[in-house]
């Protein structure tokens, strides 16, 4: 399928009535909903706003070529315009998480301030006989627990043995892997 000066003419006509790619690209026949985006990307025409204002003196300027363009493609204009005025108004868009940009500290995260106190002094007594290794000596065998700032030197890895079948030793899998009616009970 090429893109004719008829078809481009059409398709600027519809877009500027405001219907969708893919009622414009059933209309056209032989093109997908993401060729007719690409098309009006290309033209400039992805503004609605600007769409409207380009596209509607165009056609008025080249008559002749849009006369021809509907025998041969059979436009049915009334169609998508009374379908368009049955379509139920969009849903509110919820509230989206801000995101944090990459180097910068996350805010406190809540199930921090979940763990027991128990639990934090014994994973504080275990991180001061931790091997310390980094990426390259970790092996299924030993603790996987980051700790510090990966971004920065004084960044390891706890390197002691691993409870068996977990990824952590004993201190950390008490932290990592806490019985699920306790954290219930603390979020109330």
């Amino acid at each position: 399928m090429s893109w004719t000066d008829e078809r481009v003419e059409l398709l600027k006509k519809m877009w500027g009535e405001g219907q969708s790619a893919s009622q414009i690209a059933k209309e056209l026949g032989g093109v997908t909903r993401n060729a007719v985006i690409g098309k009006v990307h290309r033209l400039g025409l992805s503004n609605r706003a600007t769409a409207s204002a380009t596209a509607k003196p165009e056609p008025k300027a080249k008559p002749a070529a849009k006369a021809e363009a509907k025998p041969k493609l059979a436009p049915k204009p009334a169609e998508p315009v009374k379908a368009e005025a049955e379509a139920p108004a969009p849903k509110p868009l919820p509230a989206r998480k801000q995101i944090i940009p990459a180097g910068q500290p996350l805010p406190p995260q809540p199930s921090a301030n979940e763990i027991s106190p128990e639990a934090l002094a014994k994973v504080s007594e275990i991180e001061k006989k931790a091997k310390k290794l980094t990426l390259m000596e970790l092996t299924e065998r030993t603790c996987k627990w980051p700790v510090g700032d990966p971004a920065t030197d004084d960044f390891w890895f706890c390197g002691l043995p691993v409870q068996q079948g977990k990824p952590y030793c004993e201190a950390h899998v008490g932290v990592a892997f806490q019985p699920m009616s306790s954290r219930r009970d603390r979020r109330r």
